[in-house]
């Protein structure tokens, strides 16, 4: 008596239909539709630039970093008194130190407290340098029915004769916490803004008066 066999062909078709059944259960699964990801940068508003520059140094940004928890491209929201997520769909379009380098250099340049603001590679040798460090950067929606945008940043100012640190002129840390007309990615980036444009001009009140102070001495 000979063994029963599955023809060739037939076990063939078999698998192949095997194979189709898996990927149309697979696909059913994740079919649901993506949702699209959005990108932001930081869009300060623009200082109107005098012609007279009241200031007397050349500003160098020595470094800027961003908190550990708040470094990443991802949007961070608070959601309880100790939780924090993630927006899988929401990010910067770089991490968010490169995305604020370029915004803060504009305006600590524009607001007339120094000749110049030198970037990486200029010629310019600074004899002012500033360390930046942004400590929460954030969108607080505990309640979100009150959302808010919330930014701290320290700001660390410095003599730097031959272009090395000596003597800080000014330490300071300023929060903002502003409003949010909805709890959204969008109406967080235009908080954000908000804050970080207050933050400034505090910043750059601030020293103008360190430097009132220190030409009294």
């Amino acid at each position: 008596m000979k063994n029963s066999q599955i023809h060739p062909c037939l076990a063939s078709r078999f698998f192949f239909a095997l194979l189709l059944a898996f990927i149309f259960v697979l696909t059913g699964c994740i079919s649901r539709p993506p949702l699209n990801k959005q990108t932001f940068t930081f869009n300060l508003p623009a200082l109107s630039v005098t012609n007279a520059i009241s200031g007397n140094g050349i500003l160098g940004i020595r470094n800027l970093q961003v908190a550990a928890p708040f470094e990443g491209r991802s949007l961070v929201y608070r959601t309880g008194e100790f939780s924090y997520v993630r927006d899988p769909y929401a990010e910067f379009l770089g991490p968010p130190a490169e995305e604020l380098l370029a915004p803060l250099r504009g305006w600590l340049r524009d607001n007339g407290n120094f000749i110049a603001v030198t970037e990486a590679g200029s010629a310019l040798k600074p004899d002012l340098l500033v360390e930046i460090s942004v400590n929460r950067l954030f969108g607080d929606f505990r309640q979100p029915e009150h959302p808010a945008a919330v930014v701290t940043i320290r700001f660390v100012f410095f003599h730097a004769p031959n272009g090395v640190p000596e003597k800080a002129i000014l330490q300071q840390e300023y929060s903002r916490s502003i409003p949010l007309s909805a709890p959204t990615a969008a109406a967080l980036l235009e908080g954000w803004d908000k804050a970080l444009a207050d933050i400034l001009a505090e910043v750059s009140s601030d020293f103008s008066r360190s430097q009132i102070a220190e030409q009294v001495r």
